[in-house]
């Protein structure tokens, strides 16, 4: 089972690498949108970002709505423990 430490440390790479930020900007409480500068394009590409790093299939409506940095880990978390368990 993977640890929500390691969920955020791969959630982290794969926002700062698509959305081209230094890692350790990226805090649990960071907005995608607000604080990240995700505009919708890059929301998706970050959903698809996070399928394939996590070897997992999201609900693209469900993903779209995770607001934040922390609300993913917690989010990915549960699909994880859904899909891998």
């Amino acid at each position: 089972m993977i640890s929500k430490q390691e969920i955020r440390q791969r959630i982290v790479q794969v926002t700062a690498k698509i959305l081209n930020k230094d890692p350790s900007q990226i805090k649990d409480d960071a907005h995608f949108a607000r604080d990240l500068g995700a505009e919708s394009l890059q929301s998706v590409e970050l959903v698809a970002g996070f399928e394939e790093e996590f070897d997992v299939d999201m609900d693209e409506d469900e993903a779209l709505s995770v607001a934040t940095v922390g609300g993913a880990v917690d989010y990915l978390a549960k699909v994880i423990a859904e899909q891998h368990g």
